[in-house]
């Protein structure tokens, strides 16, 4: 009797099944399993600097508590110097509230002429131009951005629990990971294969590593030149935009949507006419250069992806963990690709459809 599992359409059956179970919890189970895979990337990303202070004799388990103590006070202090805008974003929010009413005034003024328009055409070739001219006023044009204090309690303990989710995983991982990767190449493959599995797993830190310092560079850079440019222009709070664009250039896509729309919506509150429209032309332009340039040129050095393939990544990460899906896209695609040893993991790493230029 033929055994189940040699039946090619019950072990696709079971794949299929065991994905979607998959997915399922990791979506169900997202304030744990996402803090928990952020703080793993994070691991890969600042293991270069725990190997630094190992090379100088300091135990793994001193290496990580200062490798984690020194992440944190740079966390505070970008929390410090972002507290500043987080407060001008609440104060304007009512003159924003204004502007966007007054831009659906103007719209409705315009749909309204064009009924007009249309009901005289109508009329005038002896149509009925019978219409109710009573429009309905709608309510607020906006909500408020700022939650209220009953929903800042409900997610306090949600947010703390992921805080030391991810605070824990690092740890413990930035203390333990090479012997985490030497029982997973002893497990994952033969007793032959245990040392080439263990050399993906530190590619695959060089890698990421290398992608992540490179894509920080960049970013800070745009920031920089985004910063300098609406100081130029006499733009309010400049160096807290070019931190916002530091910070979110690191989402793919979705981060400079963000971006342009904050500043369109500030420049319209800002300045008057075409002048409007400027800080958000600037960071587009700015934005254009890095990407279409800048980063191939320097990234490139390191990783050469498919775009369909990162583009896939992202949308699916975002769509199951949100924004900390969108941080992660790129990583978790570099380990996936990794692993299976699709490219030589002593050259540049390269699994594009067509060679980068």
């Amino acid at each position: 009797m033929k055994r189940t599992f040699d039946d090619p359409a019950a072990r696709v059956s079971l794949i299929l099944i065991a994905t979607t179970v998959t997915l399922a919890a990791l979506k169900i189970a997202a304030d744990i399993f996402a803090p928990l895979v952020l703080a793993l990337v994070t691991g890969v990303i600042l293991a270069p600097v725990t190997d630094f202070l190992e090379r100088f004799g300091l135990p793994s388990r001193f290496a990580a508590v200062t490798v984690l103590i020194v992440g944190l006070v740079c966390f505070g202090a970008l929390v410090f110097l972002l507290e500043p805008m987080i407060w001008r974003i609440a104060d304007t929010l009512p003159q924003i509230r204004i502007e966007i009413r007054s831009w659906v005034a103007e719209l409705r003024g315009l749909i309204r002429g064009l009924d007009e328009v249309n009901r005289e055409v109508e009329e005038a070739l002896g149509a009925n131009g019978n219409g109710n001219g009573n429009e309905e006023e709608s309510g607020d044009a906006a909500a408020s951005a700022v939650p209220d204090m009953s929903t800042a309690l409900f997610l306090a303990p949600v947010i703390i629990m992921q805080v030391l989710i991810f605070v824990g995983t690092l740890f413990f991982f930035l203390m333990t990971r090479k012997g985490i990767y030497r029982w997973l190449s002893g497990h994952i493959g033969t007793e032959a294969e245990t040392d080439m599995i263990f050399n993906r797993f530190t590619t695959v830190e060089r890698l990421i590593s290398q992608y992540f310092v490179a894509i920080s560079l960049i970013n800070a850079a745009l920031g920089a030149a985004l910063g300098a440019a609406l100081m130029a222009i006499g733009m309010p709070g400049a160096w807290i935009w070019g931190v916002a664009a530091f910070l979110l250039n690191f989402i793919l896509y979705l981060g400079p949507v963000v971006v342009i729309l904050g500043l369109l919506v500030s420049g319209l509150v800002v300045f008057n006419g075409l002048m409007s429209v400027v800080p958000a032309a600037i960071f587009l332009f700015l934005n254009m250069m890095e990407a279409q340039f800048v980063t191939p040129t320097l990234v490139g050095r390191y990783i050469s992806v498919n775009p369909l393939l990162i583009f896939v990544s992202l949308v699916f990460w975002l769509w199951l963990w949100g924004p900390i899906g969108g941080i992660i896209a790129i990583p978790v695609l570099v380990f996936v690709l990794v692993m299976p040893d699709i490219f030589d993991p002593g050259e540049k790493t390269d699994v594009s459809s067509d060679k980068a230029n």
